[in-house]
């Protein structure tokens, strides 16, 4: 008895240690997928007659919140912000009103995505908080999207806003005033819905709001905006395509750059201005040309000895005058640099650059050869005012190119010449190069503008179409190229922006509904029908090829 009882317990330690001695991974449980919940606000959810000065919402879980001041939205926005606590880890917010609330008013405190449970980061998506201070909850809707009016894509947290129109409405309450209603795409959305509305006549705007105020600022924001008033309730969904407006000309003070140049900033279009340099009652000739990449102009004029300059600037109904003290500083010297180096494009023209404005030119000490030493005929053309020199001449593939240019080919305004010159150039074959060939269908107006672009929207061709349904990109070095088609109601060879107060969309724009795999001794035909909108397609995280760059 005593030895099979021995057996059995003998039998159990083994067990049990061989138990023991298997290893294996300790879990916590499933994944907590849960978002927190609101057990309790106090007034109630959906309160009417609301007086209170404080809320509380207490959840089943402890939470945190996150980016609450980009996430929160106060529907209508109160003059001084609530105050929200805890900032820290906690199961209940407090919510202090700051500022005298409004009678007969429903209002909303959407927090977005803001509230998410602790462990996980699980948000509670879209919570809404709310209430009216009169005897019912207002229940009317909007919906609709939101676009860019020139990109692809349109910028996160755009804010969708419903100003009254009633006997005090004015057209600048989008400057002045916060609006009646406003809702935000937030970072994930491209549409909106306006909720707890009240009947009547509103003014629809959408607008990326740079500075956070509920205001705009026509520098700094962009804007989009519903041509007539809207009446609630309605069945329209809503498209608002945003833009940034052009501001009037206006020029700000000129600053000294050198012995013999100003710098003139400016904000819109400087097209046509014009400006005049004065000593005293003398007019001081002048060359006026653009300062790469910056909205200014530079004003060149020959050194002279002066304490101060004066300048005058016009350009419709815009009128500025400037005086300015002058100090003595150097002249600027002369210095040419090629825009292409090592190869070209054989649709591209030769350009050299300067840093002064050129006045003369001899063609007689500038040579052109091939590869065989034959001489090349080439003919210039100067654009002052990007200060560039164009050499056109025929390119054939294969082939090598010498310019030689002697001292003073080239000569400034100050009388400065180049010193001796070499620039070496080499052309592909034709194989290297694709074709683009474009069928545009349901063109609804001429003239438009077919643009090829790279992925980001940069502009690497341009056709410009009075009458033809076809129009052709030949010679493009290969890449996966987009289309981009734009009305162009005014005839002036460029996309044109809207305007609020003159109540004028954005010329509009179209783009084409995936790139273009253009590939080289390829010949590629593509239909562009201008009636379907652009839908972006899901991105592959797989796909990071980059287009090549364009020889445009």
């Amino acid at each position: 008895m005593l030895k099979n009882n021995f057996k059995y317990i003998l039998f159990l330690l083994i067990l049990t240690m061989v138990s023991c001695a298997k290893r294996g991974n300790i879990t916590g449980g499933l994944k907590d997928t849960l978002a927190p919940v609101l057990n309790v606000s106090f007034p109630k959810n959906y309160s009417t007659n609301f007086k209170a000065k404080e809320i509380k919402l207490t959840f089943d879980e402890y939470i945190k919140l996150k980016d609450l001041n980009k996430q929160l939205i106060i529907s209508p926005p109160m003059k001084y912000e609530p105050l929200i606590t805890p900032t820290n880890v906690s199961k209940y917010i407090n919510i202090k009103i700051l500022d005298t609330l409004q009678p007969n008013t429903t209002y909303s405190f959407n927090f977005g995505q803001s509230i998410e449970d602790n462990n996980e980061g699980n948000p509670y998506n879209q919570f809404k908080y709310v209430f009216s201070t009169g005897a019912f909850i207002d229940s009317l809707s909007i919906g609709g999207t939101v676009k860019d009016a020139y990109n692809k894509e349109v910028e996160s947290f755009v804010s969708i806003m419903l100003y009254d129109v009633n006997d005090k409405f004015k057209d600048s309450v989008v400057y002045n005033e916060a609006p009646r209603y406003i809702t935000n795409t937030l970072d994930s959305l491209k549409t909106f819905k306006l909720e707890n509305l009240k009947a009547g006549k509103y003014l629809l705007v959408a607008m990326k709001d740079y500075g956070s105020n509920n205001k705009f600022n026509p520098k700094k924001d962009k804007i989009g905006f519903h041509k007539e008033f809207i009446t609630i309730p309605g069945d329209t969904t809503y498209e608002l395509k945003i833009f940034k407006e052009t501001p009037e000309f206006k020029a700000s003070r000129p600053y000294q750059a050198s012995g013999n140049r100003l710098v003139l900033p400016y904000e819109g279009k400087s097209k046509d201005s014009e400006i005049m340099l004065k000593n005293g009652e003398k007019v001081l000739s002048t060359i006026i040309t653009k300062f790469p990449k910056k909205d200014s102009l530079q004003v060149w004029y020959k050194p002279l000895k002066v304490d101060s300059l004066a300048m005058a600037i016009t350009k419709d109904k815009y009128k500025g005058n400037f005086k300015f003290k002058i100090k003595a500083s150097k002249k600027d010297s002369l210095n040419i640099v090629a825009v292409q180096s090592g190869s070209i494009n054989l649709k591209e023209r030769f350009a050299l650059t300067s840093n002064t404005p050129l006045e003369k030119f001899d063609d007689s000490k500038i040579k052109l050869i091939n590869k065989d030493s034959v001489a090349v005929v080439f003919k210039t053309e100067y654009d002052e005012f990007n200060q560039q020199l164009f050499f056109d001449f025929k390119k054939e593939p294969l082939e090598r190119y010498s310019f030689k240019i002697m001292p003073g080919a080239m000569t400034d305004y100050l009388g400065q010449s180049n010193d001796t010159l070499d620039y070496n150039l080499s052309t592909k074959d034709l194989i290297d190069y694709g074709n683009l060939k474009v069928n545009l269908q349901n063109v609804k107006q001429f003239p438009v503008i077919i643009e090829l672009t790279n992925e980001k929207g940069d502009v690497l061709a341009t056709q410009y179409s009075e009458n033809s349904t076809k129009v052709e990109f030949s010679l493009v070095e290969p890449a996966l190229f987009w289309l981009r088609a734009i009305y162009d109601d005014n005839k002036n060879q460029e996309w044109d922006p809207g305007n609020y107060l003159e109540k004028r969309q954005a010329e509009e724009v179209i783009y084409f509904s995936k790139g273009i795999d253009v590939r080289a001794n390829w010949d590629v035909e593509q239909v562009f029908d201008l009636s379907i909108p652009y839908t972006p397609e899901p991105k592959i995280k797989e796909d990071k090829k980059k287009p090549a760059k364009s020889g445009f």
